[in-house]
C-alpha cells in the first residue's frame, strides 16, 4: 500500500460539508466515488478508497487549502497510468483532477512521507471569516465566501473580545465536543482587521479608472489553532460580531471564556463567510511523532 497526500481547494456552497451523508452531496463522497472509479473501475467491487481529512468543514463552508490522505494499493495506482509518459502517482492527480466538478480543485496528489496523516500530524489550522458591514459597498459577486450585514463593526472592541481566546482554554462555551473528546483547544492567533481598500489601476490615473480589487474593505477574523472543535471558529465569530454591534459587551464574552457552557447566545454564525485556508505539518522526521501525541486526550 502507497499513502497518497492529496491538496486540494473548494467552494462549499454547493456542499453539505465535508464528511460522507447518505443522500447528500459531500467533497468527501465526490473524490471518494471519482477515486473508485479510477482505482477500481466500474466492474470491481473493491472496497471504495477512504479519505482522512486534516479538517472537516461544514455544509456551505470553503477550502482554499484543505489536505487528506489515501491509502491505495500498489497495483490499483499503477494501473492508473495507462497510456501515459508519467509516473501512476502523476497518472492519478491528472485523472482525479479531470473527474472533478468545476467547485473542487486537486492542486496536488503526492506520496506522503513516512508517519504522515492528515488529520494527526497537522500543526496548526488557519481560518479566515469574512464580513462586509456597512462601510463596504455590497458586491453580490461575494455573496458565496462573504456574511453581510447592514450595521458597521467595531472592529476595536471585537479585537479586545478576540484576544481572549489567545492560549489553551476549554471552548465549551463555544464548540460542540465530539462523543468521547475534548472541546479543550491552543490557539496562537486571532484578530480582525479590515482590508484596506486597494485599486488594481496604477496611481496617477484618476478616478475616472478605479477599480477596487474585490476584498477591499471586507472585515476578516483570521485564526490560527492547533485544532478546532465543531462549530469553535463560527460560533466565536458569531460572538465577536455580537461584540461589535454592541449587543454584547467585552465582559459577556470573557465571561463565556470562563465558564465553558454551551447556550443559545453563542451558537454559529451563518458558514459561507469561512474558508479553511492553510494546514500546517511539521518537518518529515516529526510526523509520527506528532500524531501520537495529538491522539491523547487534551486536559488543562
Amino acid at each position: 500500500m502507497t499513502r497518497l497526500r492529496i491538496d486540494l481547494a473548494y467552494n462549499g456552497a454547493g456542499f453539505h460539508g465535508w464528511a460522507v451523508q447518505p443522500d447528500r452531496r459531500t467533497v468527501q463522497g465526490v473524490i471518494e466515488e471519482a477515486l473508485g472509479r479510477i482505482l477500481h473501475g466500474h466492474g470491481e467491487h473493491a472496497e471504495a478508497p477512504r479519505l482522512t481529512v486534516a479538517g472537516r468543514t461544514d455544509a456551505g463552508v470553503h477550502a482554499s487549502h484543505q489536505v487528506c490522505h489515501v491509502d491505495v494499493s500498489d497495483q490499483a495506482l499503477a494501473r492508473c497510468v495507462g497510456h501515459m509518459q508519467v509516473t501512476a502517482v502523476k497518472a492519478l492527480e491528472t485523472r482525479l483532477s479531470r473527474m472533478m466538478p468545476d467547485d473542487i480543485a486537486i492542486h496536488a496528489v503526492s506520496v506522503a512521507p513516512d508517519g504522515f496523516d492528515a488529520r494527526f500530524s497537522a500543526l496548526e489550522r488557519t481560518y479566515v471569516y469574512r464580513i462586509a458591514d456597512a462601510r463596504v459597498p455590497w458586491d453580490p459577486r461575494l455573496r458565496d465566501f462573504v456574511w453581510r450585514t447592514d450595521r458597521e463593526l467595531d472592529i476595536a472592541q471585537m479585537n479586545a473580545a478576540a484576544a481572549l481566546t489567545l492560549g489553551l482554554h476549554d471552548f465549551g462555551s463555544f464548540a460542540i465536543a465530539n462523543p468521547g473528546g475534548t472541546t479543550i483547544r491552543e490557539v496562537k492567533t486571532a484578530y480582525w482587521q479590515r482590508v484596506p481598500t486597494r485599486s488594481l489601476i496604477e496611481p496617477g490615473m484618476g478616478e475616472r479608472y478605479h477599480a477596487p480589487a474585490v476584498e477591499s474593505g471586507l472585515l476578516c477574523f483570521t485564526i490560527v489553532a492547533d485544532a478546532f472543535a465543531r462549530n469553535m471558529v463560527r460560533s466565536l465569530v458569531g460572538a465577536c460580531v455580537q461584540v461589535g454591534m454592541g449587543k454584547r459587551d467585552v465582559d459577556w464574552f470573557a465571561g463565556k471564556m470562563h465558564v465553558p457552557l454551551r447556550e443559545g447566545s453563542t451558537g454559529p454564525i451563518a458558514p459561507q463567510g469561512l474558508t479553511l485556508e492553510h494546514i500546517a505539518y511539521p518537518a518529515d522526521g516529526e510526523l509520527a511523532a506528532r500524531a501520537e501525541r495529538i491522539r491523547a486526550k487534551r486536559t488543562l
